[in-house]
Parts: C-alpha cells; sequence; structure tokens
C-alpha cells in the first residue's frame, strides 16, 4: 500500500513537473531532465531485483513507463509540434507498446505491469490510424478487427496469464466493435458489412475452436455473424423492407443445417442456440399485429353498441405471418412437449395475425377470433392429437452425464445425436466449452407438468385470448354480442362436458359468466333499469342450484355453484338503489342457498348464507316500508326461530349455540338497536338495553356464546348510544389542551403495559372459545379485568 501510494505521488508530481512547473525553464529543458530521469528509473529496477526488492521495483518501474508517456508528450511538443495529434497518438502508442513489451521481456517477466499495458497501449494504434486518415467506419472496423485478432494471438499462444486476461479483454472490446460496426452496415451496404461480418465470424469460430472454455460462446458469435452477413445480403436483394425481417429468419433456421454435420457437439450447440435465438426476435417482432387485433376493440373510444369501429393499428409489414409461420415448421419436427405447446401458440398468433396483414374489416375479424377460439378449445379437450410420437421425460433420477439436452432439439430435426447436454439442478450446465469438469453428480428430476394437461392449459389459454377479444370486438354490435355470447356460452358447456380435467373447472365457470352476461345483454336491448335487470340476473343462479341438484356429487357442482353465487351478488348490487328490490332480490337469493344447503350434499357454509340473506332481506324490507316499531314484525320471526333452537339443542347437546339462537336473536337485537339509534326518546333504548342484558346474563348462566356475544355487543352499543350526548357535553367543557395530554397518557399507559395486555388478551381469547364449556370461569375472568 505505501510503495503504490508512493509511486502515484511520484507520478503526480512527474505530470505537474512536465506540464505547469519550472516555468524559466523551456519545454526542451523539462523533456531532456525528464529523458535523464526517465532513464534512470527504468534502470533502477534491475538493481532492485537484484537484492528481491520486488514491490519496489513494481512501483519504480510503473512510474517509469509513466514518464515514458511523458517522453512521448514532450518530444511532440519540442521536435514534432507540427504533426497531427491522432497520428502522431497512434504512431507513439505503437512505439511505446514494442518498447515497454522488450523493457518487459528484458527483465525475464518479473515485472507484472509492462507487459500488459503493453497490450492495453497496442490496442490504440491501428483504429487511431484508421481515423487519422479519415478512412471512414468500415476501414476503422476493419482495423479493430485486425487488432482483435492479434489479440487472439496473444490469447491463444502466450502463456503469461496477465497477458493472456489483458487481451481477452481486449478481443471482446475490439472485435466486439468490429462485428457491431459490421452489422451496421448490413443493414445499410450489404456486401462490405458481409465481409468484415464473416471474417469476424470466422476468427471468433477460430477462438472457441482453439479453447474449449469459450467453445460454445464462440460459435455463437460466429453463427449470429453469418446470419447477420447473409441476411443483409438477402434484404439487399428482396423487395422492399417488408423482407429483411423474414430473411434474416430464414437464415437462422437455415443453421440447423450444422446439426448434420461432423462438427464438435459444443460448436453445434452454439449455432443452434444462436438460431434459436435470432427465430425469437422475429417472433417478438411478429407479434404486435396479434395484439392489435385482440386489443383494437378494448381501447374503445365509442360507446357500446354504437357500430363496427375503424381498425386503430393496420400498418405493419404484411410478412408477419410468415415469419410465425416460420418459426412453426422449425417448432413441429421436434418431439418434446414444449415445442408443441410453442408451435400451437404460434399457430394461433399465425391465424391471428391475418386481419392485420390482409387488413380485413370488422365481421371478418369477429369471425376469425372465433373460430381460433373454436378450434382452441377442441384442442384443449382432445390434446392427445398433439402428443403423437412425442417424447416424455422419465420421472426417475437420472445422473446429470452431459448428454440428451432439449436446448440442441430446440431448432433440430429430430435427430438423436444432436442432443444437447442437459443443464444440472443446481448448478450450470455441463456443456463441454462451458468449463464443466468432474464426474457427473445425480440430480432430482424436477416434477413436472403432465405432457396432456400442459398442452390442454397452452390451447385454452389461447382459446380464452380469442374469447375475450371476440367479447370485445362484439360489443360494437347488438347482433355481434348475442352471437359471440351464445357460442361462448355453448363452446364453455361443451368443454366442461368433455374438455380434459384440467380445464374443466374453468370453462365451467366461464359458462355461467356467459349465460350471466346474456342476459345482461337481453335487458340492455329490452332497456330495463339496473333493479329489473337484477330480477331477471337471477335466473342464473337459479340455474347454478339446479344444475347441482341434478349432478350431486360431481366435481363441478361447486365451482358452478359459486360462480352462480358470484352472479347473484352482482344482482344484489344492481338492486342496491330500490330497497323493495333489493328485499326480494336478497330473499330469492336466500332460498337459492337453502335450497342448496338441503340437498344431500349440502354444504354448512350455504346455510349460514341463508340465513344471513333471509335476515338481511327483512331488515331492508322494514326500512324500506319505513317501518318505526320493527319488533312488530322480528318478533314473531325470532319467538319461532329461538323455539326451534332450543329443540335443537336438546336433541343434539353439542350443537353451536351460534346454529340454534344466533339467526332468531338476530332477527330482532339488530333492527331494534339501529332503530334505538334513530330514536330520540329513551324508552326503546332501555328496554332494548334491559332486554340485551337479559340475553347477556342466559348466556352466561347457560354457557351460551352467541348469547353472550350478541347481548353484549348489542348493550354496548346501546349504552354508547345513550352516553354519547353526555360525553359531547364533557368533552366540550373541558379545556382544549386536555383531550391531547389525556390521549398521550393512555398512549403511555398502554404502551407500558402492552405486553401485559397482550398476555391477558390472548387467555381471554382462549377462554372465551371455550365458552359452551365453561362459562362461570370466563365471566369470573371478565369481571377480574374490568374490576
Amino acid at each position: 500500500m505505501l510503495l503504490t501510494l508512493g509511486g502515484v505521488l511520484l507520478t503526480i508530481a512527474a505530470i505537474a513537473f512536465t506540464l505547469v512547473s519550472w516555468g524559466s525553464m523551456g519545454i526542451g529543458g523539462r523533456a531532456a531532465v525528464l529523458g535523464v530521469v526517465t532513464s534512470a528509473t527504468l534502470a533502477a529496477p534491475v538493481a532492485l531485483l537484484r537484492r528481491g526488492l520486488v514491490s519496489t521495483a513494481e512501483s519504480v518501474g510503473a512510474l517509469g513507463l509513466v514518464l515514458t508517456i511523458l517522453d512521448a508528450y514532450a518530444l511532440h511538443a519540442v521536435a514534432l509540434s507540427d504533426t497531427d495529434g491522432v497520428t502522431y497518438t497512434a504512431a507513439a502508442s505503437a512505439v511505446l507498446a514494442g518498447t515497454w513489451t522488450a523493457y518487459g521481456l528484458a527483465l525475464g517477466g518479473r515485472l507484472r505491469i509492462p507487459l500488459p499495458v503493453a497490450v492495453v497501449t497496442a490496442q490504440l494504434s491501428l483504429p487511431l490510424a484508421a481515423v487519422a486518415a479519415d478512412a471512414g467506419a468500415y476501414p476503422l472496423g476493419w482495423a479493430a478487427l485486425v487488432t482483435a485478432a492479434a489479440d487472439a494471438a496473444l490469447v491463444l499462444w502466450v502463456k503469461r496469464p496477465s497477458v493472456r486476461m489483458t487481451a481477452a479483454v481486449g478481443l471482446c472490446v475490439t472485435g466486439g466493435w468490429a462485428l457491431l460496426t459490421g452489422g451496421w452496415f448490413s443493414l445499410t451496404d450489404a456486401v462490405p458489412g458481409a465481409g468484415l461480418l464473416l471474417a469476424g465470424g470466422a476468427l471468433a469460430l477460430f477462438v472457441g475452436w482453439r479453447t474449449p472454455a469459450v467453445t460454445v460462446f464462440g460459435a455463437v458469435v460466429a453463427a449470429l455473424a453469418a446470419v447477420a452477413a447473409v441476411g443483409g445480403v438477402l434484404r439487399s436483394v428482396l423487395p422492399g423492407d417488408d423482407w429483411m425481417v423474414p430473411g434474416y429468419v430464414a437464415c437462422a433456421v437455415a443453421l440447423a443445417a450444422v446439426l448434420r454435420t461432423t462438427l464438435p457437439k459444443p460448436v453445434k450447440q452454439g449455432a443452434v442456440g444462436a438460431g434459436a435465438g435470432v427465430l425469437g426476435v422475429g417472433v417478438l417482432w411478429a407479434l404486435p399485429p396479434v395484439a392489435a387485433v385482440l386489443l383494437d376493440s378494448v381501447v374503445r373510444t365509442t360507446p357500446v353498441w354504437s357500430g363496427p369501429s375503424s381498425p386503430k393499428f393496420s400498418d405493419y409489414p404484411a410478412t408477419a405471418p410468415l415469419v410465425l409461420l416460420t418459426a412453426v415448421a422449425a417448432l413441429v419436427p421436434l418431439r418434446r412437449v414444449w415445442s408443441r405447446c410453442l408451435a400451437l401458440l404460434l399457430t394461433w398468433a399465425t391465424v391471428l395475425s391475418l386481419p392485420v396483414s390482409l387488413d380485413l374489416p370488422h365481421p371478418a375479424r369477429l369471425t376469425l377470433l372465433l373460430l381460433t377460439a373454436v378450434a382452441a378449445v377442441a384442442v384443449a379437450c382432445l390434446p392427445e392429437h398433439l402428443l403423437r410420437g412425442v417424447r416424455t421425460p422419465e420421472p426417475e433420477a437420472a445422473p446429470a452425464t452431459g448428454a440428451a439436452s432439449e436446448a440442441s432439439e430446440a431448432s433440430s430435426t429430430g435427430a438423436a445425436e444432436s442432443e444437447a447436454p442437459a443443464a444440472g439442478a443446481f448448478g450450470p450446465p455441463t456443456w463441454p466449452g462451458w468449463g464443466g469438469t468432474g464426474a457427473p453428480k445425480p440430480v432430482r428430476a424436477a416434477a413436472s407438468v403432465a405432457p396432456a394437461t400442459a398442452v390442454a392449459w397452452s390451447a385454452f389459454g389461447a382459446g380464452l385470448a380469442s374469447a375475450a377479444g371476440a367479447l370485445a370486438a362484439g360489443l360494437d354490435t347488438r347482433a355481434g354480442t348475442f352471437t359471440v355470447l351464445g357460442v361462448l356460452l355453448g363452446l364453455f358447456v361443451a368443454a366442461a362436458a368433455f374438455g380434459v380435467r384440467a380445464v374443466r373447472t374453468v370453462a365451467a365457470c366461464l359458462a355461467v359468466a356467459a349465460g350471466a352476461g346474456l342476459v345482461l345483454a337481453g335487458a340492455r336491448a329490452a332497456e330495463l333499469p339496473d333493479h329489473r335487470t337484477a330480477v331477471w340476473l337471477l335466473v342464473v343462479p337459479t340455474a347454478t342450484v339446479g344444475l347441482g341438484a341434478r349432478l350431486r356429487r360431481h366435481p363441478l357442482v361447486l365451482p358452478v355453484e359459486l360462480s352462480g353465487a358470484a352472479v347473484g351478488l352482482l344482482a344484489i348490487g344492481l338492486a342496491a338503489d330500490r330497497p323493495p328490490v333489493l328485499s326480494m332480490v336478497l330473499a330469492v337469493c336466500g332460498v337459492l342457498a337453502a335450497a342448496a344447503a338441503v340437498l344431500p350434499e349440502g354444504r354448512r357454509a350455504a346455510g349460514w348464507t341463508a340465513a344471513v340473506l333471509f335476515v338481511l332481506a327483512t331488515w331492508v324490507r322494514l326500512a324500506a316500508s319505513d317501518v318505526t316499531t320493527p319488533e312488530a314484525y322480528t318478533l314473531p320471526v325470532t319467538l319461532p326461530a329461538l323455539a326451534v333452537g332450543v329443540l335443537r339443542r336438546r336433541k343434539d347437546p353439542e350443537a353451536s349455540s351460534w346454529t340454534a339462537y344466533g339467526p332468531g336473536l338476530s332477527a330482532t337485537l339488530v333492527p331494534s338497536l339501529f332503530a334505538a339509534w334513530t330514536d330520540p326518546h329513551w324508552g326503546r333504548p332501555l328496554l332494548l338495553g334491559l332486554c340485551a342484558l337479559a340475553v347477556t346474563l342466559l348466556g352466561a348462566r347457560h354457557r351460551l356464546q352467541a348469547l353472550l356475544v350478541l347481548g353484549g355487543a348489542v348493550l354496548a352499543l346501546d349504552a354508547l348510544h345513550e352516553l354519547a350526548p353526555y360525553v359531547v357535553q364533557v368533552v366540550g367543557a373541558l379545556p382544549r389542551w386536555l383531550p391531547p395530554a389525556l390521549a398521550g397518557l393512555l398512549l403511555l399507559a398502554v404502551g407500558a403495559t402492552y405486553e401485559q395486555r397482550l398476555r391477558d388478551a390472548r387467555r381471554l381469547r382462549e377462554k372465551l372459545g371455550r365458552m359452551e364449556d365453561a362459562p362461570d370461569q370466563i365471566a369470573a375472568a371478565i369481571a377480574e379485568r374490568f374490576h
């Protein structure tokens, strides 16, 4: 550290001396002094190395290298001031690179700095010479490529690690510069760019061939350069810019031919990987028309049923379907599940890209969307037809031996000998050329989805996308809306009935949604108000409950009934602005929930839901009728309900008090509480408080949790209502600083006793949970805490 700091300080001093110091001494005098000092500095490491002071010699040698740069600057300022700066820099960098190389070799390579610095400096000579000659971008690219070739020679034939590493970095920089220049010419001037790209690709392949650690990478770079070179030539021959991407994609697909050659396996893998990457970029380029067809009607600016809208996205190259079809042709020969799924999705995308490419009108687009939806769902129902000849992976554990990967088959024709090594489950791929060494280790086979399920979900997802696009496009016209909803209803019903298990549940739920959409569309066509639409919408949950009674224990019953319940919630929301209709809708929903609960396969949650809906229907009906004495209507319901609860408890002592008494008590206590809160007199709140107190005491006495909780809650809210005016008066009479002070004290007290209160709350919750067994203990605990 001290040696490094000393060398840096001396370097700064030398630069300051050369540029600004010794103003009385001319630049020539400073150059002479620098020459003498440089010679002495470069000679000093020889003596230091003899004495074994290697670190000191490194610092002094680094200072000497900096001084040589200052000598070059002084020489230009004294004797060659008329020489162009860029030209002089190019020549000086070459001379300095040679001088530092000779200096490092003369010392036997014992100094680590001179040789790598010489390699770095040599990178500037040819590019700066091209810039000085004003040769343009093309010769500059060749200069960078020649420099990269020199770097490659150092990487391949020099044994010193620091030199090889520095040259490898220079090779990547200058070679990448040359290839990027060739790629730019591939898009503008194809023939010169092709030569530069092919030469750069050949260099990359040669380096990869001679260096196993980067064989795959070199093959990838060479393949990409070849695609850019040949594709650029095709671009200049083919008519128009629309064929530019198809030309490059065709070259990428042609790279699969290397799998039939005798080239080393890493070279094949790199070439195929590069082709797959170019093909993927081409597919991404061709997807915007698909998105346009699906989303064109979603981003609408006109009202529903206002007529077909003009396409918002129609100016795109007509060759997009050809690119997608080429990708399908490359994937179909493969015998893998993932390739069949991708081929299926790309086939669907190819069909959907036709309306934009062919500029089809709105009816044709809608028809095409419906047809693709039907076809995709049909494939989802019968996925086995796409799996003929597909090789499925073995589920057992297999050793990661570096054979049989799916990566090499991404663009192959199914030849077994061209398979690539598999990636380990816990490490990098064991490809030769990526540095995989050592004995193969057994890995666990990853859990995979069944092939039929994967194909079914791929097809069904495409079908859903087409269905959504068709529905959005169908909303432009009334006839289109009914047509699309009718087709989708039949389609999803068929998928739920005949599809594979993976998609039947989703199809059944979507069928219910399509039925609800038909009802809504019919109500809109009849110009019905929302509350009347809500009544008609109840047809859907009624049908789902009836279907559940018919199917009994079928696995689709629960999803269908839940979908019907969601439609029922929508009906409740639509009727919310008309309380009388809302009461009726709630009552009908309660009847449907009760019907689902009384079936042999009835669900307990449905019974609870029915009770809640009936109580809500009663409350809404009372509020809608401006009833000021709800007890006259609720008590005739509460008393029989409590009687039934008593009989239920006698027959089944283990029955929950919430099931036996909860609905009956809620039917009266809650409406009475609302009435008491709006009653200006004291009679009703007093009677309600007495009744709630009696219910609370009965709950504590007979170990009934429902009575204690409901009675206590109503009693507390009723007392709060009665005390609220006095609390407001007291607060108004207090000084304004007192409430914040009391709040602060309360927060301090709560914070100080937080842990104890938390334990008390947990203990109270546990005891309350055992209320049915030990109510006396709970009551004693509550009394003790609030004493």
